[in-house]
Formats: structure tokens, sequence, C-alpha cells
């Protein structure tokens, strides 16, 4: 599942016409990057929740079919938040483990190594699993700690701090069942109460990651895109 339910009230004017998902970085929208990537690992049954100019993303993107993949919307009318937002589309997403992106990310994570952790899921009871950063110089105390590929309240050792979460999660559909459909709910203490369970488990994405919430932050990327895209055709 793709988030693209989101105002974008940071990034306006830009999103008063434009959805924000369908910002261009790079020469494509921010969507298709993570439909491309998901794509080559094989993840090819996607759901797309909207809201606001949501028709415009049903109407770029389609059914799918010319990025290889099948992609179902669930339409919000108003946004529902993260978890409300999951909540409303389960009856598109099945009864296993499924990964959810936010679509306002941009990232060059492997989503390749995701069915293993889903596998890993369905075997050990865990009801999510989260792809942790470097904490950004917007988000410097982040949000959750990492021990031995847990996420947890509190470390065994003061050399532990905080990472943000990328956005990049993998959840039981169990999680979100108590969620009435159409309502609104943030994601966080969800997660909260898993991790006070000791049923998260989490890994360290090195590798770039950007939180594209402000037109600064947008041109930046797509300034460093098209300095790499040049670079690899010198």
């Amino acid at each position: 599942m793709i988030l693209a339910a989101g105002r974008g009230e940071r990034m306006r004017p830009l999103t008063d016409h434009t959805p924000k998902p369908l910002l261009p970085a790079g020469g494509k929208p921010l969507v298709v990057w993570h439909i491309e990537r998901l794509a080559r690992a094989g993840i090819t049954e996607l759901v797309i929740n909207h809201a606001h100019l949501g028709i415009q993303i049903e109407e770029a993107l389609g059914n799918g079919r010319q990025f290889g993949v099948h992609i179902a919307y669930s339409d919000e009318g108003k946004a529902l938040e993260t978890a409300g937002g999951i909540a409303n589309a389960l009856p598109l997403l099945g009864d296993e483990p499924f990964t959810v992106v936010n679509g306002d990310i941009w990232c060059d994570y492997d989503f390749a190594r995701l069915p293993a952790h889903a596998a890993a899921m369905r075997d050990n009871g865990d009801m999510a699993h989260l792809v942790l950063v470097d904490n950004p110089p917007h988000h410097p105390n982040g949000d959750f700690l990492l021990h031995d590929g847990r996420v947890v309240e509190s470390a065994p050792s003061a050399q532990h701090s905080k990472l943000t979460f990328s956005g990049i999660g993998i959840y039981q559909p169990a999680l979100f069942s108590g969620i009435p459909r159409g309502s609104i709910a943030p994601l966080a203490p969800l997660l909260r109460g898993q991790i006070a369970l000791g049923k998260v488990s989490g890994e360290h994405h090195r590798g770039q990651w950007v939180d594209v919430g402000t037109p600064q932050r947008l041109a930046e990327l797509d300034s460093q895109i098209r300095s790499s895209q040049n670079a690899a055709h010198a």
C-alpha cells in the first residue's frame, strides 16, 4: 500500500493544484519512483489511498499496467490519517502481512528485502516490521530505538540513540482490525502499544532517504537526482 491521501499543507502552493505524490523529482512523480522500485522487487499488487485531488492520481497511474503492476484505489474522500487510511483499505489488502510506504518520501531502500521479513512475521507473531533511518536535520530526536533487530522502548546502553521511522513498514492486518472503517486514526499509538509487547522488529537503512515535506526539500532532491543521472551518463 502506498499512502497518498495527505493534503501536503507544508508543500503549498505546489499542492494546491497537484497532489503531493504526483510532484516530480528527477523527471518523474514521487509515487512513480515507488511503483517502479516495488515492481523491480516483484511486489506488483498495489493499493493506493487518496483524498485531496485523488482523481488526478487515478488518471495519472491508471490500473498500473504501464508499470507492470496492478493498482487498486482506496478513495477516502477526506484523509483518515495513517492507521485510519490503512484500516479503510483492509478489504483490498488481504489476510497476509502487507507493506505500507509513505507516498511523500524518496528512498533507495531495496524493497526485495521485504518478502523475507513478511514471511518471518507469519511465523513469529510479530505485528510490525519497521525500516528506520538516520535522523534528518528537521527531525533530530528520532522516533524509535533499535536493538538487535527489535524496536524497543529502552536500550541497554547509552550508545543507542533513537532513529527516525522511514515511512516504510510491514504490518499484520490484525493491527488495524479494531479501527472502524472511515474513522480517523494515527499510526504511532498502535506501534507503541506493540513495541511495549515486544512484537515489532526493525532494521536500519543506511542509504538515501528524503522526507519530501517542503518545496525546498523537493527542489534539493530534484537537483540531487539530476546530478546523479548526469554523472551516470557522463
